[in-house]
């Protein structure tokens, strides 16, 4: 398919796919090796291809060490600035390689080694930053967990990665509430067979934790260690686990290695984003997701910029102007939030009234990703900024963008509701049901050809079956993203939505099965459904139907039922979930096989014509749960 581009972008791009050995040869001299990688792609055993076999590295030595040696240390690497505790501190770069080291020093007095897992469970406090790349460090692996997820989804993934060592906090800290972390962990603990040998706990005054005999004190634990110098592992070693929903409620442990990372989020902060050694950049996010890790975390520190890690909501951290004060306080070039967060701003503050406080001159861009943006809130902000609002569209599996519009390579012109076009090493095609590529402009599955670049996930944790079947088992030699779209004459793509069961609520990626779970876990239910629904502010919210046991008097007992299952889903999958209406209902359709269509229903509820496969069961039951899934959704 054509491009708009003849320039810096197409060469890149033909010469991505035509010879990726060449190209991510080329980027990954931006990283600063232990040992060259004698070989740039291995492609020796697929699927499963390794980038940068031989080579070896330390990740945090990249982050913060070299930095340090080169004269950057002191440049402030990190920013802290938390609203809802009326907190703002900095550390250079010296100052975190400091903390980092040291606590990496007390990670392996405790026993964590090379290889060892370290689950984190933190809410957006700097110390978040400092165990990742402590574990880093030590070429240990960190899984960090969302600290809004109850304690049944952070067992799952104790359960899975077994990690030897939890860091965590004694609360996460929302606009109006304060959430106690220290019980959800426990909780956790209790639920998984594997016990850790030890808990760090940080020590926050809104909360003090009860400790434990497993529990540690993060501060006195520090006092005393010795720091840390940097595990040489090798670029295809594991840096981190992070789990993401599946379309069951088991939760998939995708894998990012060392080398492809490092290499890949480097070229994307000068290619993609346009951001560079001193830049300021402000990600609105959490570590507990992908976007947190490449663009908090790692991407910003790899460069030398300097990152933002912001504690707080885009409004009620006291009002609307919240990102704006934070833009200019800190004079940041470029931001990136999910759309959902310009929502909420526009609906306290229509006219970006309160933005008038503040200098925003050094603003150039802002990005949004992890949800689709409508044209609307583009529209928006384009209009009260007057800097390109620029969509980027990637996965918790990708790890950094698969399409985008390239700020440092080639700018180009915007089109809304496109994410613009296929990034460098993504070899993007539309396919209909026969792997065949649909005609430019025409909607089908979005899949990229294989091999994935690097930066992206290698395989699964411990589960290269299900990595084959989940995502590389529809279509010979390609990734399934889950997402269908187009790709139009100009080759920008555009994501209409997934095709399976996963919800993007607010940018959170969240499994109906885990929400399924925990509504046939009620007494009083004998089977449910939980579809997507679209809603103008948060992209997509899930909307439960559930079928009662024989015997139980709906009309009767129904409002007690739907107030304790939306407890329920909050209890066991979190806040994040957002599960504000359950209907009951006499029956769910299926086909004759058993299987719920749900895909049929959430057509109806978003107001389509019903896709009716012939091997519907019972018609009725799609008759009679019309009125319910077109009526309003809470």
């Amino acid at each position: 398919m054509a491009t708009m581009s003849n320039g810096a972008y197409a060469a890149a791009y033909e010469q991505s796919i035509s010879d990726p050995t060449a190209f991510w040869g080329e980027a990954a001299k931006a990283v600063e090796w232990i040992t060259e990688p004698t070989t740039v792609l291995d492609d020796s055993n697929p699927p499963f291809y390794r980038w940068f076999a031989g080579g070896s590295l330390n990740t945090c030595f990249n982050a913060l060490d070299r930095h340090v040696r080169d004269g950057r240390g002191d440049q402030v690497a990190l920013y802290y600035d938390s609203p809802v505790t009326d907190t703002k501190s900095q550390y250079t770069y010296a100052e975190l390689l400091d903390e980092v080291a040291r606590f990496a020093g007390a990670l392996r007095g405790l026993g964590v080694e090379k290889g060892d897992r370290v689950v984190v469970y933190m809410p957006m406090v700097p110390e978040a930053v400092i165990a990742m790349l402590a574990c880093a460090r030590l070429g240990a692996i960190h899984s960090v967990v969302f600290g809004g997820f109850a304690p049944a989804e952070l067992a799952a993934r104790i359960e899975d990665a077994t990690p030897k060592v939890i860091v965590s906090a004694s609360c996460g800290i929302e606009p109006s509430r304060t959430i106690p972390y220290k019980p959800f962990l426990d909780g956790a603990i209790e639920r998984s067979s594997h016990k850790p040998q030890t808990c760090v706990i940080l020590q926050r005054p809104q909360v003090r934790a009860e400790m434990g005999e497993r529990d540690v004190d993060w501060r006195e634990l520090v006092e005393g260690a010795e720091p840390a110098d940097c595990v040489e592992v090798a670029a295809t070693d594991p840096l981190y686990i992070l789990y993401t929903s599946g379309t069951t409620g088991r939760p998939k442990g995708i894998v990012r290695d060392n080398g492809g990372h490092a290499v890949a989020l480097t070229w994307s902060m000068k290619n993609i984003y346009d951001i560079g050694p001193g830049d300021v950049w402000f990600t609105a996010s959490d570590v507990g997701w992908v976007v947190g890790h490449s663009y908090i975390v790692y991407a910003p520190l790899l460069v030398g910029a300097t990152t933002i890690v912001y504690e707080g909501k885009p409004v009620g951290t006291p009002d609307a102007s919240a990102f704006w004060r934070i833009i200019g306080t800190y004079g940041a070039k470029a931001m990136f939030t999910a759309p959902t967060a310009y929502r909420a701003i526009k609906k306290e503050d229509p006219r970006a009234e309160l933005k008038e406080q503040y200098d925003l001159s050094g603003l150039k861009t802002v990005f949004l990703a992890g949800e689709r943006l409508d044209p609307d809130t583009y529209h928006w902000a384009d209009d009260i900024l007057g800097v390109p609002v620029v969509d980027n569209w990637w996965q918790t599996e990708t790890g950094w963008p698969i399409a985008a519009n390239l700020r440092g390579l080639e700018p180009m012109p915007i089109k809304p509701g496109s994410p613009s076009v296929r990034v460098p090493g993504y070899n993007v095609q539309v396919l209909d049901d026969t792997a065949q590529q649909v005609p430019a402009g025409q909607e089908g599955a979005i899949a990229i050809k294989l091999p994935l670049p690097p930066g992206t996930l290698p395989t699964l944790w411990q589960d290269d079956e299900r990595y084959v079947s989940g995502y590389l088992s529809v279509y010979d030699g390609y990734y399934l993203t889950g997402d269908g779209g187009l790709i139009d004459e100009d080759g920008y793509v555009y994501v209409m939505g997934r095709t399976d069961d996963v919800l993007n609520v607010a940018g959170h990626r969240l499994s109906t099965g885990s929400i399924e779970a925990a509504l046939a876990g009620h007494p009083d239910v004998a089977e449910c459904a939980v579809i997507g629904v679209a809603d103008d502010f948060k992209g997509q919210v899930p909307r439960g139907l559930v079928v009662l046991k024989a015997g139980v008097d709906a009309e009767a007992e129904g409002p007690r039922i739907t107030k304790e299952l939306v407890q329920r889903v909050r209890d066991e999958v979190g806040a994040v979930a957002s599960l504000r209406q359950v209907d009951i209902v006499g029956g769910l359709p299926k086909t004759r096989s058993g299987k719920i269509l749900r895909k049929t229903m959430r057509e109806m509820a978003d107001g389509k014509t019903p896709t009716i496969p012939g091997t519907i069961e019972d018609v009725t039951v799609l008759d009679r749960l019309a009125d319910v899934l077109r009526g309003p959704s809470a």
